[in-house]
């Protein structure tokens, strides 16, 4: 893996190789981690977080969800987002923090001898699934399904809950696919193993609600609102798995994957075996954000140099 020269880790940036964990950390042993992806753009004004606020709002109510004390305010985490693509000069980046139980007793229950460890890095990473972002990629459905409600909080963004989404891309991939699609316990379409799931029918936007299981990704929300700017009706609704045989579209979403279009389900073709219109309309809206042809009315974007002005 490609690395950066700093990390920000407990309060201060360090070199990449400084910024380490002991073998008796909890969330090694016991997947006790909340974490985050967020994406830095290149705009004509220079770097820019995409929704930064939001995602960092979501870390924080992850950890709540596991009674994790972040032991920052949400503004500090902010700042340190900010610094850490200032110290390594990335023009753009994917930017990973994460909030984990650290070093301590080996009880599932910390008890309180872990501390908490924090840490923020950002690598340069392009198109998740590589050429499949625009030919379309070719998915198949899993064999394994999403965990009830009840089990896992799918909401809590945390790294125990992606031991499912390896088994889902594990098996995609020995099947020859770009990506595996989840059921949900009651055999309804979930998500992906790292993204949501959208289809189009008869121009009408479909996707599974957040009681599907799924993570209510910031992608997928900023995709809402971008097809109601655009006039495109939505319904978030319980779909069966046959739906994504019928739609004429389908796309996949996330920060990494951020708007995927699908072109094979189970190997049988999605409309007419590329991007749709629907989908290439939002890629369009969605990409603008960052060329200055979409306007940002939402706010969603912050300017690196606008943030190390204002701490200035």
């Amino acid at each position: 893996m490609n690395h950066t020269a700093f990390v920000w880790h407990n309060g201060q940036l360090k070199p990449w190789n400084e910024a380490t964990v002991h073998v008796s950390t909890h969330a090694l042993h016991y997947g006790s981690s909340v974490f985050e992806g967020e994406r830095v753009y290149a705009t004509p004004d220079g770097p820019a977080f995409f929704r930064l606020a939001d995602h960092t709002q979501r870390l924080f109510e992850s950890a709540k969800v596991y009674e994790i004390d972040v032991g920052y305010s949400e503004a500090e985490i902010n700042a340190a987002s900010h610094a850490v693509i200032d110290a390594n000069q990335l023009p753009s980046a994917y930017v990973r923090p994460i909030v984990f139980r650290g070093a301590g007793g080996l009880g599932v229950l910390p008890r309180g001898e872990a501390p908490v460890d924090v840490a923020i890095m950002a690598l340069e990473w392009g198109k998740y699934l590589g050429e499949a972002a625009e030919r379309g990629a070719d998915v198949c459905v899993s064999s394994w399904h999403r965990p009830a409600p009840n089990t896992f909080p799918s909401w809590a963004k945390a790294g125990g809950n992606y031991l499912s989404s390896q088994l889902i891309g594990l098996e995609a991939r020995r099947g020859g696919y770009d990506e595996g699609i989840a059921l949900g316990p009651n055999g309804l379409l979930s998500e992906g193993s790292g993204e949501n799931l959208f289809l189009v029918k008869r121009g009408k936007l479909m996707t599974p609600p957040t009681s599907a299981g799924i993570l209510a990704g910031i992608t997928r929300d900023s995709v809402l609102t971008l097809a109601a700017e655009l006039g495109i009706a939505v319904e978030e609704r319980d779909l069966p798995r046959e739906a994504l045989y019928s739609a004429d579209e389908v796309f996949m979403t996330g920060t990494a994957a951020e708007i995927t279009p699908v072109r094979s389900v189970d190997r049988k073709q999605v409309g007419g075996g590329k991007p749709g219109e629907i989908t290439r309309a939002l890629q369009k809206a969605f990409f603008g954000l960052f060329d200055g042809s979409t306007t940002d009315k939402w706010g969603w974007l912050s300017r690196v140099e606008e943030r190390q002005q204002e701490a200035a």
